[in-house]
């Protein structure tokens, strides 16, 4: 199934462009997010570096003030790639890159091409299977060792049916300069950000950031995950089609050392790096596995060029908080370097401009748990550090959220996973990508392996169902998995630690200060014309209403604003898990402890006691 959009645009007037673009896009975007794919779209299966993108395509102009702008726009992304610009300039087509150099720092500069240069690309992302795709392309010449130049090879060998042979986390932007056609793709998950977006003059805009185009688009909007757009057909399709996506429950069987091999091939693969990292380390049973995995694949093979002779691991908290204890413990247990570093809550409060404007949105707990790691990132960025692996991704495919305790059964519990992990771009998968990179960092997420997602997506969702009758808290099967008597990975009381969000982990105390903040900058007055002000995506909370306010003095165009979703949510749930509860649409706070009656208690023993300093560990 296509979805059409308005290509060859210079044909179309200004007017004609949005109106049509804005139709088109929101109507394939309301197909991605429904829970019933669009028909047609077989499910295929054919047997770098983390940085900054921007490509404008099919501009009237050409001339060197529009390089000059091109240049000037692709700076907005610098934080994303400090190592390395690179500009492609083919008449009136532009491709800018903003290198953070992982793999082949030395000679695997962007953009890249083919053999005569007539197939251009620009990547942000890694390609972790690119040796087995290289063995695919012999009678092809690599110019570099870069991960990412398989891709500009396997447009030439396939043409545009190639996306799903790629493993790994990417967005990119190809132009064949032959006949002036491009296309542009993303990773299954949207680990990666990309954004599209259209000119007044009739040219289609991509960058990694929506900061790099807002100035010059009237209209954009975030370029679906798993989906790929060509411009000969003007369209933009799903390539990634798995059989989760269909209305039918799955029914394989749990078998843990399916889950578990999978796993482990999952981080095993994302250790390819020629540079030091570590891991993000929270304490919480997803970083805990993620860190424990990786240091015994560390220690059993040289399968990365580590950083000295220890893991490194990095966790942030407030003194006295949930996660700080606990990644401290877990360190210990598996034999890590573990750092810690401290901030004041006030010095979080202010980045929390900062924050807003790289990570691009005014979701409340995106930015309430984005402002520590931001904080963190720029510590870990400063010990030389370039990449870290991080448990983005557990909950949403695992039911791990404590909201999950009151599905009603497996089919509205399974229904609940294939929304959120649809949803992942918008948030956690955002604040992942966006509060690292703000410091030239990398992340990597093994949870979102395409491959991991797809065995414990078919797995029976009765095994996922949180049944305290018989002893099975969130995310159960996962902390079987790993239960090893003979050989731990880790602390019972680890591996069935309860959830904490990351906002709330980091200490309860956090979220009370960012409140009793806004508070002083909000009034009830500012509050109850809220609607008056922001009639999209109304804020219901003084927090919020703040975070929006710094969002528009950013981001003031409708565009902008319509990239980051709304609708009730509790505990970080969709719109409609707020159904399972009455209770829920009472309460105004989108946190782990509004899941009322499952975290209640520890609130209550935190709350006023912790200090005001912040320990990232």
């Amino acid at each position: 199934m296509f979805t059409l959009l308005p290509l060859p645009i210079r044909q179309t007037s200004p007017s004609t462009i949005k109106s049509r673009a804005l139709q088109m896009l929101f109507q394939v975007k309301e197909e991605f997010l429904s829970q019933q794919p669009p028909q047609g779209l077989p499910f295929q299966n054919p047997g770098s570096s983390m940085c900054g993108i921007l490509a404008v395509l099919g501009c009237i102009d050409n001339s060197q003030a529009k390089r000059s702008r091109v240049i000037e726009l692709s700076r907005r992304l610098r934080h994303r790639g400090p190592d390395w610009s690179g500009l492609h300039c083919h008449q009136n087509c532009y491709l800018s890159h903003q290198r953070l150099a992982i793999v082949d720092p030395t000679s695997g500069d962007q953009p890249l091409y083919n053999e005569d240069k007539t197939v251009v690309v620009t990547v942000n992302g890694e390609i972790y299977n690119h040796k087995q795709l290289r063995e695919k392309l012999k009678s092809h010449q690599f110019r570099t060792g870069s991960d990412c130049e398989v891709i500009a090879h396997l447009y030439e060998e396939y043409g545009e049916d190639f996306v799903d042979m790629l493993d790994g986390m990417f967005s990119f932007v190809l132009l064949d300069t032959r006949d002036k056609s491009f296309i542009a793709a993303r990773d299954a998950i949207g680990i990666t950000p990309l954004y599209i977006g259209w000119g007044l003059d009739g040219s289609v805009w991509f960058a990694s950031e929506m900061k790099a185009l807002s100035d010059d688009c009237e209209q954009f909007m975030s370029f679906l995950p798993g989906h790929i757009y060509s411009s000969k057909q003007g369209a933009l399709r799903r390539w990634y089609n798995p059989p989760w996506y269909s209305e039918k429950i799955p029914s394989t069987p749990y078998d843990p050392k399916v889950l578990r091999e999978a796993f482990e091939k999952a981080v095993f693969k994302r250790l390819m790096t020629d540079v030091p990292f570590g891991v993000l380390l929270s304490g919480g049973l997803d970083s805990s596995l993620v860190a424990a995995v990786a240091a015994r694949q560390l220690a059993n093979s040289e399968v990365a060029c580590q950083w000295g002779s220890q893991l490194h691991t990095f966790c942030i908290g407030l003194k006295g908080s949930p996660d700080l204890k606990a990644a401290k413990e877990v360190a210990d247990y598996i034999g890590t370097r573990h750092h810690e570093f401290h901030f004041t809550v006030q010095e979080g409060i202010d980045a929390l401009e900062e924050v807003i404007y790289h990570i691009e949105t005014y979701d409340v707990t995106t930015i309430r748990a984005s402002t520590p790691m931001f904080l963190m990132s720029r510590k870990i960025k400063s010990l030389g550090v370039k990449m870290v692996l991080s448990g983005e991704g557990s909950d949403e495919i695992f039911g791990g959220y404590l909201y999950f305790h009151k599905a009603p059964n497996k089919e509205e519990f399974h229904e609940e996973t294939c929304r959120k992990i649809k949803a992942l771009h918008l948030y956690d998968c955002l604040r992942a990508n966006k509060s690292t990179s703000a410091w030239g960092l990398e992340a990597r997420v093994p949870f979102l392996d395409k491959e991991f997602i797809n065995i414990a997506m078919s797995i029976d969702p009765e095994w996922k169902m949180i049944r305290p009758d018989l002893g099975r808290i969130e995310k159960w099967i996962l902390r079987n998995a790993f239960d090893d008597d003979k050989k731990p990975y880790l602390p019972k009381h680890i591996l069935y630690r309860q959830k904490e969000q990351f906002s709330d982990g980091v200490g309860y105390s956090w979220i009370d200060g960012l409140k009793d903040h806004a508070n002083k900058q909000v009034t009830d007055a500012m509050l109850i014309n809220a609607n008056f002000i922001y009639p999209e995506n109304t804020p219901t909370t003084k927090e919020g209403y703040y975070y929006r306010t710094i969002f528009e003095k950013f981001f003031p165009k409708n565009a902008a604003r319509s990239t980051v979703p709304g609708g009730p949510s509790v505990a970080c749930s969709t719109a409609k898990a707020v159904e399972w509860d009455a209770a829920w649409s009472e309460n105004p706070d989108p946190s782990g402890r509004a899941a009322l009656g499952v975290h209640a208690s520890a609130y209550e023993a935190q709350k006023g006691g912790i200090a005001e300093k912040i320990a990232i560990a």
